[in-house]
């Protein structure tokens, strides 16, 4: 028989699920590509249920906006956790380009333009620039740290990762990847390519070996150094 704790549990774990539901039907619309704003009745019609039921979970369209944001941070602290572990053997050049490239495909397949505007509303702008700084930003100031440490830059570690913030915040603000038909990966990575060039390069000649001895990846054709 049915406990009262056993129907508790179940009630929770059903409320759980459909709470996943609506966030995983409402990231597909408000992160499809080309997509406009997308309203709570768009969003009901497309799960097949009332507004009601809806907002019994989420209590407006901005909580929804924010637990969809966390959803798509969350694919995207996995790639660079996952970038970093591939390369983590790799010459150091190798290694923040590879987190750049994982930082601009994951922005792209978000919606870089949106994103950076809190996707039309600007109340989620602070949240946003709170996900980035601790998913991509403090990721980097870390890489660049540990380039400087073990002296294979010669340009301080601060600079060069105010100068890729600049560069990354760009690309998701303009319209510089569609004028040139190149993805913000791409972008990002020519942003290694040049301005980041020297400072890794002229500091870390002892992996300059390594580059021409290791086969290129895909997405390393052009690594950094000579």
């Amino acid at each position: 028989m049915e406990t009262m704790e056993t129907k508790c549990v179940s009630k929770v774990s059903e409320d759980r699920l459909r709470a996943d539901v609506i966030v995983e039907v409402a990231d597909r619309l408000f992160f499809a590509p080309g997509s406009v704003r997308v309203n709570m009745d768009e969003l009901a019609r497309e799960l097949g249920m009332s507004k009601k039921t809806i907002y019994r979970h989420f209590p407006n369209k901005r909580s929804l906006l924010a637990a969809a944001l966390d959803r798509r941070f969350a694919a995207l602290e996995r790639a660079l956790v996952a970038a970093a572990e591939g390369a983590e053997a790799r010459p150091f050049g190798v290694r923040v380009r590879r987190f750049l490239i994982a930082v601009g495909s994951e922005l792209g397949g978000i919606g870089a333009a949106q994103l950076a505007t809190g996707r039309g509303d600007a109340m989620l702008r602070p949240y946003v620039e709170q996900c980035m700084d601790a998913v991509v930003y403090r990721r980097l100031d870390e890489l660049f740290r540990e380039g400087h440490r073990r002296g294979l830059l010669s340009a301080p570690p601060e600079l060069l990762s105010e100068i890729t913030r600049g560069a990354v915040e760009r690309l998701v603000t303009s319209q510089l990847p569609r004028e040139l038909d190149r993805t913000a990966a791409d972008l990002l990575q020519a942003t290694v390519d040049t301005v980041l060039y020297g400072a890794i390069r002229s500091a870390r000649h002892n992996d300059d070996e390594q580059l021409r001895a290791v086969p290129a990846a895909r997405g390393d054709e052009h690594d950094v150094g000579p």
